[in-house]
């Protein structure tokens, strides 16, 4: 064999190598928004809580049986909100509508957007956990000094784990503008995260 055909040979098993790599890359990446919702799904991470329609809500509600939800929540460096849960937690049965308030206050001199990101625990509870109605489905804006009580309606499945006796709803509520965020001493949501897609602004009439 001549030291021509060697490089050549060695170049081919290269160019080989590069293309497993290459479509291993392109795999990988197609898999990943997949993967990712996954992973949200099982540790009741950026929302991905499960939302159903009022309609689809199952009417079986079983009274044998009780789960302590427990509510928390708190504004980033970035929001000069108050923001918390009017109600610390409440004893549900598996399959019944519930409703709570939480409430944010706007301590800034301006009219600022906010946007809320939920996170349930344990994991193995967030897809048990059901949400109707949420703040976190829509940004919030808030005039200066406007105070709004805002509502979470939600159901828990009666397929949640007979293990788990107390499921943690809670809430981190971001600043959604950038230069905003960075005045008061934080940084905003970012825009390219998932859960801040497909999302638009609304102001209530009322405070």
């Amino acid at each position: 064999m001549t030291v021509n055909q060697g490089r050549k040979q060695a170049n081919r098993r290269m160019a080989m190598k590069l293309a497993v790599v290459t479509v291993a890359m392109f795999g990988f990446g197609y898999a990943l928004s997949p993967m990712y919702d996954l992973m949200c799904k099982a540790f009741g991470l950026n929302g991905k809580t499960g939302r159903i329609e009022e309609q689809a809500v199952a009417q079986n509600v079983d009274l044998n049986r009780t789960v302590t939800v427990e509510f928390t929540g708190m504004a980033t460096s970035g929001l000069p909100w108050e923001f918390k849960p009017l109600v610390k937690k409440l004893e549900v049965h598996p399959g019944e509508t519930m409703e709570v308030k939480y409430l944010a206050r706007n301590l800034a001199q301006e009219e600022i957007t906010g946007q809320a990101i939920p996170s349930v625990a344990p994991g193995i509870s967030a897809m048990h956990f059901k949400k109707i109605e949420c703040f976190c489905f829509t940004q919030q804006t808030l005039k200066p000094g406007e105070t709004r009580e805002m509502p979470v309606r939600f159901v828990v499945d009666a397929g949640l784990d007979k293990d788990v006796q107390t499921i943690t709803l809670s809430y981190s509520f971001f600043n959604t503008n950038k230069l905003s965020a960075k005045k008061y001493g934080g940084e905003a949501l970012g825009q390219g995260e998932e859960h801040a897609q497909h999302v638009h602004p609304v102001t209530a009439s009322g405070s």
